[in-house]
């Protein structure tokens, strides 16, 4: 999956396929598609209803004949039809004759680290079915270093930490190469469905988990941290009765509930610094780790990370579109490599 900053400024179009949101920037135009990756499609007649927002409010609200589809699961498109689909629509017409007016329409997508040659497959597939003469993959965890402003071409160690709805992908980068990486099959659905089963469990309610992030209505304040509220009231459907109840439910149950998916996370970030090489692991005392993607907005799961690592960590300014817009940067030649021939030629 190397491919080379020249052959990215050829091309048109930038795809970032995630679980949760699908994005597409067009070079010189910029972000032009910021979607949930979801489609509602009739059973009766195939005929696909809505994309997008409108498809991911009927979640669990539909009739039997209709069915709500997420093609995209993990990074990896898991239905090419419904995917092209699906892609089709959230570009719109007039977007799809300005690119196909293109002689040779190339387009560039990112993969999740480690991905597998079906997945990668099957994202060239998506994007050669909807016009792309050739397709770049790009590993997600170069793309969101690069649109997060992380010096990744130079010789020093840069951390980053990619926190999508289905997986967590850490990395150490340095000269615009990954040194050491991981793929955590824990994301922001795992944490949500922590929160869904401990309230299940310990309260017998269910929460509307379509209409609002569980989390976000469990822990408000200062969420992950000892300083956020002792109680929380929450709404939801009795599990015995199926009648609307309200429960005041203790942050500090729902924090260890939480924290229980995490612990996978911060082995992971263990694992990262151990098959580093020293001189790096030094570069990152001062620079800490980078994160990025949906999850990251999680409240206090920065404050929490750094107090099980001790490293300093910041959440980009854009977390979520940090990886399309940095495929955007190297379509429009914003990024330029380390010069190293120029050394050699001198020698």
């Amino acid at each position: 999956m190397t491919v080379s900053l020249e052959q990215l400024r050829r091309c048109h179009v930038a795809v970032d396929l995630g679980a949760a949101r699908t994005r597409v920037f067009v070079k010189g135009v910029g972000l032009v598609v910021d979607e949930p990756s979801v489609a509602a499609v009739n059973t009766r007649t195939g005929a696909l209803i809505a994309v997008g927002e409108l498809a991911e409010k009927m979640t669990g609200r539909t009739p039997g004949y209709i069915r709500v589809a997420r093609p995209v699961s993990g990074g990896t498109v898991v239905d090419i039809d419904m995917a092209q689909r699906m892609l089709r629509h959230l570009l719109g017409e007039k977007l799809r004759r300005q690119l196909r007016r293109k002689p040779r329409l190339r387009a560039a997508a990112s993969t999740p680290h480690d991905s597998d040659p079906l997945a990668q497959r099957a994202t060239v597939e998506t994007l050669v079915g909807l016009g792309a003469r050739r397709v770049e993959l790009v590993d997600t965890l170069i793309a969101a270093a690069v649109g997060c402003g992380l010096p990744v071409e130079q010789p020093s160690a840069t951390m980053i930490m990619v926190c999508g709805a289905a997986t967590t992908q850490i990395a150490v980068l340095s000269l615009g190469s990954i040194v050491t990486a991981t793929r955590i099959p824990i994301g922001g659905n795992a944490i949500d469905h922590a929160v869904i089963q401990h309230l299940r469990h310990r309260h017998e309610l269910m929460l509307p988990s379509q209409s609002v992030r569980p989390l976000q209505v469990a822990l408000h304040g200062n969420g992950l941290t000892s300083q956020g509220p002792e109680v929380t009231e929450i709404h939801g459907r009795d599990v015995a009765t199926g009648l609307a109840r309200s429960v005041r439910v203790d942050t500090a149950a729902v924090r260890e509930a939480i924290h229980t998916p995490l612990t996978s996370v911060l082995d992971g970030i263990g694992r990262v610094l151990r098959d580093c090489p020293p001189d790096l692991v030094a570069d990152l005392v001062d620079r800490g780790i980078m994160m990025v993607g949906g999850s990251a907005l999680l409240p206090g799961l920065d404050q929490m990370l750094h107090n099980a690592t001790g490293m300093t960590v910041t959440i980009a300014e854009r977390p979520d579109t940090c990886t399309v817009q940095g495929l955007g940067a190297m379509l429009e030649g914003r990024i330029q490599p380390l010069d190293l021939e120029s050394l050699a030629t001198a020698d």
